[in-house]
C-alpha cells in the first residue's frame, strides 16, 4: 500500500497491462494525453481527456492505458480531504479545467509547496462541494421521465448501487429527489406566474393536468387550484 505524507503534483504515464492497487492518499487524475480504463467494484470507466477522476484512500482499482499517454496527477495526503469522499468521475467544466491549467504550472515548480498546498486546499473544498455528475444531471432534467439507469449509467454503477449510493449522498431516493424539485417548481409556478394548470404541468413533464394534480395532491394534500388560492389570495 501506498503512501504520501505532503502533497505531490506530476505528470505519469501508465502501462498497457492492468495494474491493482490502493493507496493511504486520495489521488487526482487529469489525462493530458490518450485514455485511462479504470476498474473498481462499483465501476469501470474509460477516463478521456474531457473528464477528471477522483480516487479516495484505500480504494481498490485496476487501472491500465491502451494509448499513448500522460495524466497530470495530484496526490493529496489524508488531513487536507474531507471525511467520507466517494470516488468522483467529473466533465472539466470551466472551473476544472482552470484547476488542471494551475496544477500544471504547480508541477514544474515543486519549489513553491506552500502555493501547491494552497491551491490543493482549493481543490478538496471545491470536491466537496461538488455535485456529483448524475445529481447535476437530475437539476438540469428533473422535468424530463429519468430513468434510474441513465443515471447510474452516468456515474458507471451497477442501478442497484446507484439507489443504495444515492440516499447516501442525499437522504432520499432518486425517485423522491427529483419529485422534490419537480414540487419545489410547481409552487413557484403556482404562486409566481398566472400560468394556467395545464401550463404547469406540461412544463413540468406530466402528460395532462390530470396527472398532475393527482402527483400534486398526494404530495400536498390539496389540489393545485386550492393551493394557488391559499397563497396568493
Amino acid at each position: 500500500m501506498e503512501n504520501v505524507n505532503h502533497v505531490v503534483c506530476e505528470k505519469r504515464s501508465y502501462s498497457k497491462e492492468f495494474q491493482s492497487h490502493q493507496h493511504e492518499f486520495g489521488q487526482f487524475l487529469f489525462p493530458l494525453q490518450g485514455t485511462l480504463d479504470i476498474q473498481t467494484s462499483r465501476q469501470e470507466i474509460h477516463l478521456k481527456p474531457d473528464y477528471c477522476f477522483y480516487i479516495p484512500p484505500k480504494f481498490i482499482h485496476n487501472y491500465r492505458s491502451t494509448d499513448r499517454n500522460e495524466f497530470l496527477i495530484l496526490d493529496i495526503p489524508t488531513q487536507y480531504l474531507p471525511e467520507d469522499t466517494d470516488s468522483m468521475h467529473m466533465k472539466l467544466d470551466k472551473h476544472w479545467t482552470a484547476i488542471r491549467y494551475l496544477l500544471l504550472e504547480e508541477a514544474g515548480n515543486q519549489e513553491n509547496t506552500s502555493a501547491l498546498g494552497d491551491l490543493t486546499r482549493y481543490v478538496t473544498n471545491k470536491l466537496e462541494t461538488s455535485k456529483p455528475t448524475s445529481i447535476a444531471y437530475i437539476h438540469d432534467h428533473y422535468k424530463e421521465n429519468i430513468r434510474l439507469d441513465t443515471l447510474a449509467n452516468i456515474e458507471h454503477y451497477h442501478p442497484v448501487y446507484y439507489s443504495a449510493w444515492f440516499k447516501h449522498k442525499t437522504g432520499k431516493s432518486p425517485k423522491d429527489y427529483i419529485s422534490e424539485l419537480r414540487l419545489k417548481e410547481a409552487k413557484h409556478l403556482l404562486t409566481s406566474t398566472e400560468w394556467t394548470i395545464s401550463n404547469i404541468s406540461e412544463e413540468l413533464g406530466f402528460e395532462n393536468s390530470s396527472s398532475f394534480t393527482r402527483w400534486f395532491v398526494r404530495y400536498e394534500g390539496i389540489s393545485p387550484k386550492k393551493y394557488r388560492i391559499l397563497h396568493i389570495g
